[in-house]
């Protein structure tokens, strides 16, 4: 899109700059006009005697002809010109609005993220105190386990006695 609206903006003072040109070429032809409209009207006043009045009234109108279609090229131009500022403006315009829709959304996913760190956050500290308390039941079933062993080994002993006793007996 930047390069669309870069793109745009070049036409568009590419258009300006071809547009003033016209603009200065308009200012010469209208004083050139005029400098032929004091020659036709000193022309005029030398020329009712002379046959060549009708050859420079054909060039003025030529000329007059000439500068109504180059008023006409100028309109055109202006046209498009405002059409290409039109398109430019509503290319920006999008851009603008695209960006607030990227910044909100960026926006609303920092907020996720930071919701779900959160919750990890929660989730690794139950899951330190599950693994402690693990720890413990592991730890006091070891000792009871061990305790086990101890007293099964003292039955066995007590056992062997009481067998040899009755042997004995």
């Amino acid at each position: 899109m930047e390069a669309d609206v870069s793109e745009m903006r070049n036409e568009l003072q590419s258009r300006d700059g071809l547009w003033r040109r016209i603009q200065l070429e308009c200012q010469k032809l209208y004083t050139e006009l005029l400098k032929i409209k004091e020659y036709k009207d000193m022309q005029e006043i030398q020329i009712k005697h002379q046959s060549s009045h009708v050859h420079l009234t054909k060039q003025l109108e030529n000329k007059n002809t000439e500068l109504l279609l180059f008023a006409e090229s100028r309109e055109h131009q202006e046209e498009e010109l405002n059409k290409i500022r039109n398109h430019v403006y509503r290319e920006e315009q999008s851009h603008s609005s695209e960006q607030e829709r990227m910044k909100t959304e960026i926006s609303d996913l920092t907020e996720e993220l930071h919701q779900k760190e959160i919750t990890i956050a929660t989730i690794m500290e139950k899951a330190s105190l599950l693994e402690r308390q693990l720890k413990m039941e592991l730890e006091t079933k070891h000792k009871l386990l061990t305790k086990q062993q101890l007293l099964e080994f003292r039955y066995q002993v007590i056992k062997s006695e009481n067998t040899h006793l009755k042997e004995m007996v």
